[in-house]
């Protein structure tokens, strides 16, 4: 396979230095992994931090910024983080307010996470923890208990951050992101394997013809593989999934989110399905995000996420943000 890389072992140090070059706006520590808002601590703010394994961009680096993240641990490849990062994060972005972590829900994320908490606590930094489950296609998997994390991880990141930018104290911006969490579903497809640097080749295999359904940001298996589906029969199997585990009672923020290799000209005809789909089902549309968010490299693909959202959700939806990744009214 073809990469624009140097070698695979220095991907994501020359990754973060591109970033730094790119992006004045943010302290990117190449050396310890952190990417922080060049404005932290902001007083009287609580400091939000997530993070992950790389490869996944924009998430999570590609939030940092007002409205959104104070701070991003960037791992290796689809490998988590460690505590050592998540604690130096923390530290950088906490005004004594407290600090949120916003956690991926896999195993490796969440027992460093977990251990960085009680490091920082120890420092004498208060935290509090939003796990990110959002994921309706698989109970348990090769990286997780229960519910993987996926695309609701962008929804908690900017409600949550804008509720951290208006003042709100910890226990609330908790609140808030929990909320967002419990309110958020999602479901990808596959059809196109994904290539690590590491490996050079596609990590698993899917013959031509076929799709994954229900696959994971990291390749991980999904609910079965069909021979090639319409964006339409697609976007009916995607939704009704997402539909079969939450009835919505308000408006819906709707991701359509592309897993890296998928041209937008086919993210947007999908989206068209995707809110056909919702208004045959009376499913209301507040907002629809399109593009390349929450990805997995190369893989071919795309993942729907529905968030339904009461007027602060939305209010706090709608906020300015200015990050690499994402901003609007600024």
């Amino acid at each position: 396979m073809k990469m624009l890389i140097n070698v695979a072992e220095t991907v994501v140090a020359d990754a973060l230095r591109g970033m730094a070059a790119a992006h004045p706006e943010l302290v990117v520590d190449v050396d310890n992994r952190v990417i922080v808002r060049r404005d932290a601590p902001v007083a009287g703010k609580v400091g939000l931090v997530s993070g992950g394994g790389s490869g996944h961009e924009p998430l999570h680096g590609g939030f940092v910024g007002p409205g959104m993240l104070s701070a991003a641990c960037p791992g290796e490849v689809f490998t988590s983080p460690v505590p050592d990062q998540m604690v130096r994060a923390a530290a950088a972005v906490d005004s004594g307010a407290g600090v949120l972590f916003i956690v991926k829900n896999y195993t490796g994320d969440v027992l460093n996470f977990d251990m960085a908490a009680e490091l920082a606590e120890d420092e004498g930094i208060q935290v509090a923890k939003v796990l990110v489950d959002d994921d309706v296609a698989v109970t348990d998997s090769t990286y997780t208990a229960g519910r993987r994390g996926t695309g609701a991880t962008l929804f908690v990141e900017k409600i949550a951050g804008a509720a951290a930018d208006e003042g709100r104290p910890l226990e609330r911006v908790e609140a808030i992101g929990r909320q967002v969490n419990e309110n958020a579903r999602s479901f990808g497809v596959a059809l196109g394997a994904v290539t690590t640097p590491a490996k050079g080749s596609p990590t698993f295999d899917l013959p031509t013809g076929e799709l994954e359904l229900g696959i994971g940001i990291h390749g991980e298996p999904g609910r079965e593989r069909r021979a090639m589906m319409t964006s339409g029969e697609i976007a009916d199997f995607a939704v009704g999934a997402i539909l079969d585990d939450m009835t919505p009672r308000n408006p819906v923020l709707v991701l359509v989110n592309g897993m890296g290799a998928t041209p937008l000209l086919e993210l947007y005809g999908f989206n068209a399905e995707v809110h056909r789909v919702l208004a045959e089902r009376g499913v209301a549309v507040a907002r629809t995000l399109v593009g390349n968010y929450v990805t997995s490299l190369d893989m071919a693909g795309a993942s729907v996420t529905l968030c339904q959202v009461d007027e602060e959700m939305l209010r706090l939806w709608d906020a300015p943000v200015s990050t690499p990744g994402l901003r609007w009214g600024m």
